[in-house]
Parts: structure tokens; sequence; C-alpha cells
């Protein structure tokens, strides 16, 4: 973090959206949709709007949205929290996390977190006055070795945070892998927080298991939500942590001082896209599958080492077969040379020394993806 004086680190997002402007380029670098959300779901907000839901909501979010969301948690996994006081709507995902740090890390605590790590975490951690432990997973499997993770904690660790589908390696980790996980926190008596965000970006029938659900697990557990994610409406900012009442209120304590409350009228379209059909939810994970087979395949094509992702939309992929040893290096030099935006994945790294990996993301209309490609084929021939 910055100190006195001194301006915040410009993020490796603002850098390169600004390169791909620049040079006209194909952004198949940040984690946004080309595209708008559902028509059911822009109506269900639009609706609220001409009803007159233009005004602040309630601390913890409108009651039909808190009530979607344990709806939601119910439905697919069996989990309970109570609308009235284990669910807070929060401004997107990072204000959730942020608000869990915040409120559940002292100065001076550990908190382990698996290595690639998207970017906020560091941060987050950081101000709350805590220490970033990573965990790494290690190409090109990404799995989480259990004894490593046992092996860093200390008397100091307050905290496990947990993200899966992993961004940025799109690694779904096993029943087996939380059980390990869930065992090791009991026995630590540590608090976890799980970013869950791609919860419905799972491909090739692979099941999506919250932490929270595991024994041992609810009473210490802070289960992070998005609906950008999801309902490809990355801009209305709609998340939620869920859980039990007292670290769920813990997390609103200090979400109360950051944004208080936002988006009321997105929370009533949200409120209304959680309760899509199952038809919904297979179509949007079909659809993002084949997306990301296009993507794969593609790169491979074109001559890299490419690590197939497990869910997300996000892939990774090596750029040593071009001479590259240094992603960064790679990234900044592509949108001139080739018109397309990556991002280096050694910006999740703590050290963030040179690594020849880069992720691409795929959550763009198949036909700019094949775009990009075309231009990534013929600039890196």
């Amino acid at each position: 973090m910055s100190g006195p004086g001194r301006r915040p680190q410009t993020t490796i997002f603002t850098t390169m959206s600004a390169l791909a402007q620049r040079h006209g380029a194909v952004n198949l670098g940040q984690g946004f949709p080309d595209e708008s959300g559902p028509a059911h779901v822009i109506e269900a907000a639009a609706a609220a709007m001409r009803e007159g839901h233009n005004q602040y909501p309630p601390l913890a979010g409108v009651p039909e949205l808190r009530q979607a969301i344990a709806a939601h948690q119910e439905r697919w996994y069996g989990l309970t929290p109570d609308p009235a006081d284990g669910v807070t709507v929060t401004a997107g995902a990072t204000e959730a996390l942020t608000a869990a740090m915040l409120a559940l890390v002292d100065p001076g605590d550990e908190v382990i977190a698996l290595e690639p790590s998207y970017d906020s975490y560091k941060a987050a951690i950081t101000m709350a006055g805590g220490t970033l432990v990573p965990v790494r997973l290690e190409a090109p499997e990404y799995r989480l070795d259990s004894a490593r993770l046992a092996a860093a904690v200390t008397e100091r660790t307050k905290l496990l945070l947990i993200n899966s589908p992993h961004n940025p390696t799109g690694t779904v980790l096993h029943r087996d892998e939380l059980a390990a996980v869930a065992a090791l926190a009991v026995e630590r008596d540590l608090l976890v927080v799980t970013d869950e965000v791609y919860e419905h970006l799972v491909f090739d029938g692979r099941e999506h298991v919250p932490l929270a659900s595991l024994p041992g697990m609810w009473d210490r557990t802070v289960t992070i939500g998005s609906a950008g994610k999801t309902f490809s409406v990355t801009g209305w900012k709609i998340g939620w942590a869920t859980g039990p009442a007292e670290l769920v209120a813990r997390v609103q304590d200090v979400k109360q001082w950051l944004s208080f409350a936002s988006g009321t009228p997105f929370q009533y379209g949200i409120a209304a896209a959680l309760g899509s059909d199952d038809g919904f939810y297979r179509g949007y994970a079909a659809g993002y599958q084949e997306r990301r087979d296009l993507m794969v395949h593609g790169l491979e094509e074109i001559g890299f080492d490419v690590y197939e992702p497990e869910g997300t939309y996000f892939v990774t992929a090596s750029v040593a077969p071009f001479g590259y040893g240094d992603g960064l290096r790679f990234c900044l030099e592509l949108p001139e040379r080739c018109g397309v935006v990556a991002i280096p994945t050694q910006v999740f790294y703590l050290d963030q020394s040179p690594r020849p990996v880069v992720r691409f993301a795929f959550c763009k209309r198949p036909e700019v993806i094949a775009e990009g490609l075309r231009r990534l084929g013929a600039g890196l021939a």
C-alpha cells in the first residue's frame, strides 16, 4: 500500500485497458462480458426504477434480494442463511471481501490465501493491518497441496481466504481438497472467507462445493457471492456476504462505513434473476464452456502451452514457446504487435517476479474471441 503523500499504484487492469483503447485492441484481458445481461433481468431492474425504487435501500439490502439470496443458497447447496441477519448485500464482491478483512482481521494477524490470488486480496488484508501468506498452486495442474496449506499455519494465522472456482487459474477445488481445508480450519480454530463469485461457471460436469456446507464450517465461514459474473451485469456492482449472524453482522458493521448501501433498482433486478429456472443456469455454463473450448483450441493452434480451466471465464497460457520468460513484457508489447490485450499472471503473485504465463478472458462474444485469435495468430507468426 502507498505511504503518506504517495499515490496508490495503478492496477494492471487500468494499464492494459488504456493500451487497448490506444491501439484499438481486442480486450481479452479484463474480466467483463461484452454483451448485456439477460432481458428478464434488465427488465426487472427497469421496472423497479419505474416503480419508484430509486432511493437508498436498507443497509443490509432490500428484503426481496436478501430473501432471494437465502433461497439461492438453500436451492443449490442446502445452506440456510437467515435473510434477516445472515445476508448482507454489498457494492460488488470486492466490497464484501474488503469489509470481511476489515471486520475479521486485526493488526498482526496472518491471512492465508491461494496463490496466484486476485490482486484486491493483498490490498484488503494490508488495509486491515494483516499479512498475506500465500500458498501456491503450482502449474500445470494448479491443485491445492493440503500439506503445504497446513505448514503455512502459524500461531498468528487468523483466517483462510479460499477462492474456488479460482481466478486466475480456473481450478475448481475437489470435494476432498475442500475437506482438507475444512479439517484444518476446525483443528486450528480458524475463520474462513470464501470467494465463490464464479460458482455457476464450472465445466465438464464438475461440482461447485461451498466450504460452508462441509461439517464444522458453517459457524466459521463467510461466503461471498456476486451477481455480476452469473448474470453478465458487472457494472451493477451487486454482491453479498452470507453466513452465521454473528460473522455477517461484523461484516455489515464495516460495510456501513464504505458504501452504506447502493444500487436499489439493481437489487430488485438481481432478486428476480436469482429465481431463474435451472435451464438458464445450465445454458449459461454450457455457453461459456463452448467459449472456453474456442479459446483453448485457438491458443493451442497458435502455439501457446495452454492450461484448460475447470471453471471461471479465464484461460492461462505459457508464452515461453514464443521466446518470452516475462509475461508482463509480452502483455505490454501485445496491443501494438497483435492488437490484443491479455493480463500477465505474475501480478497475482506476492513477489511479482517474471513468469511466462498470461491470462486471457473468454467472457466475450464468440466472434470477438475469434477475431482476437486471428490477430494473435497473425502477429505472432
